[in-house]
């Protein structure tokens, strides 16, 4: 089947306009379970009542999985950002505002954060101290049954052309600590090298919900060693640089 219009490339999927749908279209090989389990996950969120694109079917096409979601019209707040750098600490804001209201939802059936997390140090290729290590932080971090998005950043949240923000991308929701969902912010945009940007949000999310700083960075371990496991090479130093992070930050 050819598309017709493209609207966005990711590792290993591809991203079209259908008309008032968008189909998110997996290559060849793609995980079956991980495909459903991305759909799964949107329609539990669906049942929270936060604004996100419905899912409408999940299918194959010429042999390759899709997930059909309603089409949000609409610019990122990533592109909002690049258009308007004098705005970028305004639309940081807002990515917490709307990071915060996704922490007050609960979905009991997803998956609990930590016991992922404790999968993803298992799955790393760290050495077996580093890992126990890993696994002693993670057991003494505080239980939460929050519902975290897992990759809260400007690129998967959508404004429409009259101020509606729209949250996109679930296939990483869990249930769990709000500080570990913010440390996973945090990570994602260092990677991206807006280490300034990451730093503006993480002050923000700090102030806002008056949880101390410190404790969002005890997580950085975890999280680092959680995206380690994607195996990016350009991604290594950096995220070793976290995971032996010399300071505990208590």
């Amino acid at each position: 089947m050819e598309w017709k219009q493209l609207i966005a490339t990711r590792p290993r999927k591809q991203i079209y306009r259908e008309g008032d749908a968008c189909v998110k279209l997996f290559d060849l090989g793609y995980s079956k379970a991980d495909i459903l389990n991305e759909a799964l996950n949107q329609a539990r969120i669906e049942e929270t009542g936060l604004h996100i694109p419905g899912v409408r079917e999940v299918l194959t096409i010429d042999g390759r999985w899709a997930i059909v979601s309603d089409f949000i019209e609409g610019k990122t707040l990533a592109q909002h950002i690049e258009e308007e750098p004098e705005r970028k600490a305004e639309y940081l804001a807002l990515l917490v505002d709307l990071q915060m209201e996704v922490h007050t939802k609960s979905s009991p059936l997803l998956n609990k954060l930590i016991d992922k997390m404790h999968r993803k140090i298992c799955q790393t290729d760290l050495d077996a101290t580093t890992r126990y290590d890993l696994h002693m932080r993670l057991e003494k971090m505080s239980k939460h049954s929050k519902l975290c998005h897992g990759d809260f950043i400007p690129s998967n949240v959508i404004l429409t052309p009259d101020g509606i923000p729209y949250i996109l991308d679930w296939s990483h929701a869990t249930q769990g600590n709000a500080s570990a969902d913010a440390a996973r912010t945090f990570l994602r945009l260092s990677l991206e090298g807006d280490h300034e940007g990451a730093s503006t949000y993480l002050a923000i999310f700090c102030e806002k919900t008056g949880i101390d700083e410190c404790y969002v960075r005890r997580w950085l371990p975890i999280v680092a060693a959680s995206q380690s496991v994607k195996g990016e090479p350009e991604e290594r130093e950096f995220l070793l640089s976290c995971i032996n992070t010399v300071e505990d930050y208590e």
